[in-house]
Formats: C-alpha cells, structure tokens, sequence
C-alpha cells in the first residue's frame, strides 16, 4: 500500500499497541517525518518484504532514518562516538544531558527550552535507541558492545554514500560511518578485506584513490541481497 494507506491502517488497528491515541499519532507523525517508503527509502522495502535477515537490515534502517533526522544522527555521529572513540564504557542518561543543553548551537531545533524532565527523557531514548541498533547493550548504565557492521550492509552503505558523494574518499572519511562506531581507519581496512575477497575493487595510490562496487546503485545491491 501507499505510505498514507499504511499510516491509516497503523491508526486503525493500532498494530503497535500504544497506550493511547496520542502516542499512535506521534508514532505515526515520526514514520511519515522519517521515511519516504516509495522513493529513497524503497531499498529498505524491497528488503523488507524479501525478509532480509534482521541484523543486516537495521544497520541500512539506521542510515535511511537519520537522513532527516538530525536529533539521531548527530547524537550518534557527535557524542556517541567520541564517547566510544576517547575510551567510555559504560554510559548513563546523565552524561547525555550536558550535550543536549547545548543542541540549538549545534543546529538542531526545538519548539520551546527543554525543561530538565525533557532532557532526562529524550537522554534516555537516545540511549535506547542506540541499544535498539546493537551500539549498547543493558538498561540504566548503558556499555559499548564491540559492534561489527555486516559484510553485506557495509557494501550496501558504500553503494549509498558513493550515490550521495561521488567519491571514494570522500566516502571513507564520512561522519556517516560514526553511526556504527567507525572510523576512516576501519572503513579502509574493510575495505582492503573485501578486496582480497574479491567482493569488491578498492585501489590506492598516492592521492588516487578508485573503489569499483558491485552494483550501479544501492537500489540494485538490495535486489542482489535478496535474489
């Protein structure tokens, strides 16, 4: 069905269970803000659909919903990662607070000064949502899980950032990447891995640097993952 069609049917039946009509309309609000099922997010569909094994699909589910969603991605790209970077490991709602007091300088927009309460809550479903994508594990003091992005969805995201960057540098060097807790170094040394192994083409020298993937576009990858 169409993305309304959907959204229509999730008020109707209440398929999540939410406790009330407010949170179903905030849920479905959040869906409609995040996902544009039948243009960029369609990959995510076709996955979907195709019952792409789970864990190689959240990690593409994460890149597709921060795409505007900036309260996500620049937590996870920005305090998240510096956080696992710099050597943390084990995290609570509260170190979370003094980063959100300070996310209108960092371009991020709010209807009204969050109150204490606000930043205690939203700190939390930051936390829980970075425990939903497998980046944490536990419940009131959060640590780090030594998370491994996929073979498979790492070649997917390469498809997608080369789409959205047109370079192979420039994709290595991606914030985008901080979302599973990677750095340039990493993304290289996969990507010499995924060389050897023939399931890719990656060729560095000097400043030149060529990457040769398997597909013309992460919409045909996708397809391939579930052929």
């Amino acid at each position: 069905m169409s993305k309304r069609e959907n959204l229509d049917q999730l008020r109707w039946d209440n398929s999540i269970g939410a406790g009330s009509m407010t949170w179903l309309r905030d849920v479905a609000k959040v869906l409609n803000r995040r996902y544009e099922p039948a243009g960029r997010d369609r990959p995510l569909v076709r996955l979907a659909q195709s019952g792409c094994d789970l864990q190689e699909w959240k990690p593409l589910l994460l890149w597709h919903m921060t795409r505007d969603e900036f309260l996500v991605r620049d937590f996870l790209q920005n305090w998240l990662f510096h956080a696992y970077d710099s050597g943390a490991f084990r995290i609570q709602s509260s170190d979370v607070t003094a980063y959100l007091s300070a996310i209108d300088s960092r371009g991020g927009k709010t209807e009204h000064p969050w109150s204490e309460t606000t930043m205690k809550r939203v700190a939390v479903g930051l936390l829980r949502i970075a425990t939903d994508f497998g980046l944490l594990r536990g419940t009131a003091t959060r640590e780090f899980t030594g998370y491994h992005l996929p073979e498979r969805s790492f070649i997917y995201l390469l498809h997608a950032m080369m789409e959205e960057l047109g370079h192979p540098s420039k994709v290595i060097a991606s914030a985008d990447w901080r979302l599973f807790l990677m750095r340039p170094t990493d993304v290289e040394n996969e990507l010499l891995r995924l060389h050897q192994f023939r399931r890719l083409d990656y060729q560095v020298a000097g400043s030149i640097v060529q990457l040769s993937l398997p597909c013309a576009n992460s919409e045909r990858y996708a397809e391939r993952m579930v052929a």
